[in-house]
């Protein structure tokens, strides 16, 4: 009945995340989006929350009335996904005031670091290698192999915060991820092992398209986090490799190159990006 989880945090999530960006701009907690409008920020952090309140029955129900209704993978990866989502949320409450002075993405840190200061994104980025070294641990895989899959958990994240420039774009990339997970391992393993966390950004999804809410770091630092972890769950050991491949290669193209601009000079991903937008 691993199932349940989903349609749980579907029905939670209905209810608490547009309450909880109402809540947010209510709060004054809004930022500037790329067309200048204010939106509630960071939505991120109400996404993981609605995970949480939709866990906790699930839990209860799981371990008094055993009846199964959290995968027993969901122990190990929990603290990748929480953890990652909190160094997000540092991010976006601390670092706003580092974003003129540092440049976006790994280059950026490394040019702080190397002048001797230590931004919140170099702080987010050493956080997320402990994190997924920690989760990977104890799987019985080979050294190299080990190395490997914490690159590929800890790239996907990234990845996923490089693509988090316009309403939507995260949520899509992680939609089209899980169907082309489910459907070419045919199973519905990384909606079961993860669906607490799915419903949530899926209600937050519509908040974002139509530009009522931002992710901020936290939100895409969460989705970048579940599709990290069902990369290292559904795929075998090589094609895991594979994986890793394409991850690096999307990183060092969207470090060195403009996403937006190749996403807006191709028709077709230029009318994905915009589907469902305001």
């Amino acid at each position: 009945m691993y199932w349940v989880g989903l349609p749980l945090a579907l029905v939670i999530s209905v209810f608490l995340v547009p309450a909880g960006a109402r809540g947010l701009r209510e709060a004054g907690l809004v930022r500037e989006n790329y067309r200048g409008a204010l939106l509630a920020f960071p939505l991120g952090a109400v996404l993981a929350t609605a995970a949480l309140v939709a866990l906790a029955p699930l839990a209860f129900l799981d371990d008094r009335a055993d009846l199964d209704l959290l995968a027993p993978e969901l122990r190990r990866w929990l603290p990748y996904l929480l953890g990652i989502a909190f160094l997000g949320f540092l991010d976006d409450a601390l670092g706003r005031g580092e974003a003129v002075a540092t440049p976006r993405g790994w280059r950026g840190h490394w040019a702080a670091l190397r002048r001797g200061s230590l931004s919140t994104g170099a702080i987010k980025a050493i956080g997320a290698l402990a994190l997924a070294a920690y989760v990977v641990s104890g799987r019985g895989l080979e050294d190299w192999r080990y190395i490997a899959d914490v690159a590929l958990l800890i790239l996907a994240t990234n990845l996923f915060n490089l693509l988090d420039l316009r309403p939507g774009r995260a949520e899509k990339g992680l939609a089209l991820l899980g169907a082309g997970l489910c459907l070419g391992a045919w199973t519905w393993e990384p909606l079961e092992l993860l669906g607490i966390f799915v419903g949530p950004v899926i209600i937050g999804a519509w908040l974002t398209l139509g530009e009522r809410a931002m992710l901020g770091d936290t939100g895409s630092n969460l989705i970048g986090a579940v599709a990290g972890v069902w990369l290292l769950t559904v795929l075998g050991a090589d094609a895991r490799l594979v994986a890793l491949a394409l991850v690096l290669a999307l990183t060092i193209y969207g470090e060195l190159r403009s996403i937006s601009k190749t996403i807006d000079s191709v028709p077709p991903l230029r009318w994905l990006d915009s589907l469902g937008r305001a």
